[in-house]
């Protein structure tokens, strides 16, 4: 796989947990240690899972720091989107002076962005940086849609180091087509990595070099099983003993789904979602939790 080990492999995507509308550092800390001592190839904090958007420069600065400082050497990726490229720098200037190995940017906007405005707030971020930028296309979230083009133009500033891509096809061909015209479009040493955890098995074996992840900012191990599989029939069938929680992601968004697991492995607070997001109800967490024992009693092949 291309580019350095920071942009490659598993990037786990933990909460950023509240209580009482706060930020909860003692839980916090703990899932970042949890995630350093699995072996996870980066931590990804701050970013749609770790309710970026959601929190003040103030906890943004906060989580940043403690990332660092309990994720044990792993290397620290930490979100700085923001409405206001003002902002943005701000954010980015808290981030790395906490230390963090590199910055997660998407183009977060209120009002509908332009391809323009698009490159030129990359452009300005990217010349007030001293570490690399993963450029994030998260359309589902932000409402803006990177093209091919502006996926070229933006890959060409100084210091992108990798591109966040939304969920690639599930059949391996087209995956395999896409990730092929992709890298025909980047520069080389700029790798390219993919969200959407269930097609993360098709993805890597397609030829993506990381997998930024959800599940595995919650349940390392499981998106372990993944990314290390001995063959393609392993990861294809670690992938599929986590469909059932995949399913759930769709019905419910993975968010609201890794807090409830969250909460019942005693990691959070029950409540750790930013206000007005809520919790699950209660036939919806009984649903997680019967995917969680599904997936449990779920035994994968041996070679």
């Amino acid at each position: 796989m291309g580019g350095t080990p920071v942009f490659t492999g598993l990037s786990a995507f933990p909460l950023t947990p509240l209580d009482d509308d706060r930020l909860d550092e003692h839980a916090y800390t703990r899932l970042i240690g949890r995630l350093a001592s699995s072996g996870v190839d980066s931590i990804g904090v701050l970013g749609s899972t770790g309710s970026y958007a959601y929190l003040t420069r103030a906890e943004r600065s906060r989580a940043a720091a403690l990332a660092v400082q309990h994720a044990g050497g792993t290397p620290v990726i930490a979100g700085i989107g923001a409405l206001r490229a003002r902002h943005v720098l701000e954010h980015a200037d808290d981030v790395q002076q906490a230390g963090v190995a590199a910055v997660l940017l998407a183009p977060v906007s209120y009002q509908p962005l332009s391809d323009d405005e698009v490159y030129h707030l990359y452009e300005r971020v990217t010349a007030h940086l001293s570490v690399p930028l993963v450029v994030y296309d998260n359309p589902r979230t932000t409402g803006f849609t990177f093209t091919d083009d502006l996926y070229a133009a933006v890959a060409k500033l100084p210091g992108v180091a990798s591109v966040k891509v939304p969920p690639l096809p599930a059949d391996p061909a087209i995956a395999r087509d896409r990730v092929a015209a992709l890298r025909g479009l980047l520069p080389a040493g700029v790798t390219i990595g993919v969200s959407g955890d269930q097609v993360a098995a098709v993805s890597l074996r397609a030829g993506c070099d990381a997998w930024y992840s959800v599940i595995a900012g919650t349940l390392p191990d499981l998106a372990l099983t993944i990314t290390r599989a001995g063959s393609p029939r392993q990861a294809r069938a670690a992938s599929d003993r986590l469909r059932p929680l995949f399913e759930l992601f769709a019905a419910y968004g993975s968010l609201r789904v890794v807090a409830t697991i969250a909460a019942h492995l005693g990691l959070t607070a029950a409540g750790c979602l930013p206000s007005p997001l809520r919790p699950l109800d209660t036939a919806a967490r009984a649903a997680v939790l019967q995917a969680l024992a599904v997936i449990d009693a779920t035994p994968l092949p041996r070679e």
